[in-house]
């Protein structure tokens, strides 16, 4: 099934439910609760490459998290800008040489594992309630405070912030890039920390729950989702409690923090994370923004077009590409 809403509908559509009253301020809060005296760890790995420098990342999250990441960035005598990367949902960060990419354009990469997934990241907290499947709905039943995925933002908060105080970092010049789940987190690293100057989001994730709802169950990513209303909830009578608890993680409900520049891709085909609800958050941003759509595509491997348009847009290089904007 793909999306019903016509695309002259979408370029216009900004989701359903408007952030609560208080979204920024619990935001502003959680940051403000953190310590600004990280523990980390920065590792060197030595793998005998002669123009780069490689550590591992270590570092202590929310509810007893160790957060893990990839971190290459080039040798140099000036400090140098860096692209965090977030990967999709239920992954992990890339291998070591597809990163190389990144130096190779004269950018350090920092690849985060997301907690509890597929990667090196481990959570540290219990959960009541349907944790047999995916983590969106997870900790939903206790209320904002206690969602998983609250605390993932928290992680890539600190994690910009680890890494801007290097000394070989050039803080003035950080960017955030990723698909599906990772084009979510990298718009969360944009809105929660206003050092991230530039963001491409490739189909992001968890946005406009309501909309997902009416659409109907149609891929894994958000099938935890109705499995709560299948097996806990039949009725649905506690679907608008649940919607506002889950509206805190929504990220069409972040854009409007978003400052940077923000370059937003969307396969029109796309049947997990809807276009509907992709634009959805594209027309809620109020910065430098540009959407640019792929008929043809869904949610798939877009690679072969989108990664060199990426590379020249953060890189400031000169690749010839024809893209289709909107």
């Amino acid at each position: 099934m793909q999306d019903t809403m016509p695309l002259k509908d979408m370029e216009t559509y900004t989701g359903q439910n408007d952030p609560p009253k208080d979204f920024d301020e619990f935001w502003d809060n959680n940051i403000k609760q953190l310590s600004t005296t990280y523990n980390y760890k920065l590792t060197p790995q030595n793998f005998n490459l002669p123009m780069v420098n490689c550590f591992e990342l270590t570092f202590e999250g929310t509810n007893g998290a160790s957060i893990y990441a990839k971190c290459i960035f080039p040798k140099s005598d000036t400090a140098v800008p860096v692209v965090f990367n977030f990967h999709g949902y239920m992954g992990q960060s890339s291998d070591w040489s597809t990163l190389l990419q990144f130096p190779a354009a004269g950018l350090g990469i920092v690849a985060m594992d997301t907690r509890g997934q597929s990667g090196k990241s481990t959570d540290g907290k219990s959960f009541r309630g349907n944790t047999v499947k995916g983590q969106v709905i997870r900790g939903a039943i206790d209320g904002k405070d206690n969602l998983f995925f609250k605390d993932v933002y928290l992680d890539v908060y600190q994690l910009v912030e680890i890494i801007s105080e290097q000394s070989f970092v050039d803080e003035n010049k950080l960017y955030s890039y990723g698909g599906s789940q990772g084009g979510a987190l990298s718009l969360v690293a944009a809105a929660l920390n206003p050092r991230i100057t530039s963001t491409v989001a490739i189909y992001p994730f968890l946005s406009d729950f309501k909309r997902i709802l009416e659409l109907g169950d149609q891929s894994e990513p958000y099938d935890e989702f109705f499995r709560y209303f299948k097996f806990s909830d039949p009725f649905h009578r506690t679907e608008q409690e649940i919607l506002n608890t889950l509206s805190y993680i929504d990220i069409k409900n972040m854009a409007h923090r978003i400052k940077g520049k923000v370059k937003l891709i969307t396969g029109l085909e796309d049947n997990v994370c809807f276009p509907s609800t992709q634009f959805a958050i594209y027309n809620r941003l109020n910065c430098p923004k540009e959407h640019l759509i792929m008929p043809e595509y869904g949610h798939e491997d877009m690679h072969v077009h989108v990664n060199d348009y990426v590379m020249n847009w953060l890189s400031g290089s000169t690749i010839n590409i024809r893209t289709q904007m909107h």
